[in-house]
């Protein structure tokens, strides 16, 4: 691992020296691909010089524990206890920033809430979700943009998908992906009896026109009258629109522009980011086969966590994290969660590359 910490130093006092050249900025697509590089690989080099320091700092301790005045050797054995504590989790935060990155982390999203089982109260779930995601994002500083949205009349969604755009917005949200389970006393239910239902959560990187390739060709756009809940007209133009991808079968839908190319360009943003995920899943299908136990599959079909509103608990199966918080994390508090999914996924990928070294 040193080896290869000494190696990234080489590489970023380079870059550094090419950053200092007027030859470089002028060409500001090299200067551009350099200062990228550069800021990749300055949290590893700060963490690795912290590292260094402290050994260095840890041994001019030694030499001082053996001074004949007994108060400087109390001051060495006190901060020599104190560096041999900072030292393994320093080591430990070097291997994270050594794993190898997704290069979808640093991707803005398309994030799609569905209703699954439930009815009424798995649509009005969705919208409760939804509102959660987007609390986060105004909290992260995110912007999030309605893309396409199936109302329903009591104020839930039968499908709501929207695009959110931000700093390093997938390697955060990404877990987000599957089965989310409610229960809860519907506000229709005169009985008070307890509801399950179940709403999923697809979050998948946007794509850019360099990540998938739509010819026109490849896809068949229909056009017809938009229409709301209950079927009334919400305008009485054919601005909606529908793109089947031929050959996979794929559709979207978009219909909440007023204008057919707005609908139309919205359609296609979505189309093109489940193309992607769709490649995605195949890739990591076939890593799956070929390793037997995949980091991190997120695989949709598993309910990933319960809401449970008579008890105020938020449950993540996946790493047994349970919270009694259920009001805050509805209202975008859902920071702990995906902060602990994050860190359990580094683990267990550290865990598959010391098995795999």
């Amino acid at each position: 691992m040193f080896a290869k910490l000494e190696e990234i130093e080489r590489s970023f006092l380079d870059l550094e020296q090419e950053l200092s050249d007027p030859e470089v900025y002028n060409n500001q697509e090299r200067y551009r691909k350099v200062t990228k590089t550069h800021s990749e690989l300055d949290p590893i080099v700060k963490a690795f010089r912290q590292y260094k320091t402290l050994n260095s700092d840890l041994e001019d301790n030694k030499e001082l524990a053996k001074d004949s005045d007994p108060e400087i050797r109390e001051m060495a054995k006190a901060e020599i206890d104190e560096i041999k504590e900072q030292l393994p989790k320093l080591e430990d935060e070097l291997k994270i920033l050594l794993l190898p990155k997704d290069p979808m982390d640093e991707k803005n999203i398309i994030l799609e809430v569905r209703a699954g089982t439930g009815g009424e109260e798995a649509a009005l779930f969705a919208a409760d979700l939804f509102r959660m995601y987007t609390r986060y994002a105004e909290v992260n500083r995110w912007k999030v943009e309605i893309l396409s949205s199936s109302p329903t009349g009591t104020g839930g969604f039968k499908e709501i998908i929207a695009s959110i755009s931000g700093d390093h917005i997938y390697s955060k949200m990404k877990y987000e992906s599957g089965t989310h389970r409610v229960q809860r006393v519907p506000a229709t239910e005169s009985q008070g009896r307890i509801h399950t239902s179940a709403v999923t959560v697809a979050i998948m990187p946007e794509a850019e026109e360099v990540d998938v390739n739509i010819r026109p060709e490849d896809i068949r756009v229909d056009v017809y009258r938009s229409s709301g809940p209950g079927g009334q007209s919400v305008n009485t133009t054919d601005s909606a629109i529908r793109i089947t991808h031929l050959e996979t079968g794929l559709v979207v839908t978009c219909q909440d522009e007023k204008s057919q190319h707005k609908n139309k360009a919205k359609a296609l943003k979505v189309l093109m980011s489940r193309l992607l995920q769709l490649e995605q899943d195949k890739q990591h299908a076939e890593l799956a086969e070929a390793r037997k136990a995949q980091v991190g599959s997120g695989d949709r079909s598993e309910r990933i966590r319960t809401y449970n509103f008579p008890q105020g608990r938020v449950t993540d199966h996946r790493i047994n994290l349970t919270l009694y918080k259920l009001d805050a994390v509805m209202e975008g508090d859902v920071g702990e969660i995906i902060d602990s999914l994050i860190n359990y996924y580094q683990s267990e990928a550290l865990k598959q590359q010391a098995q795999d070294g």
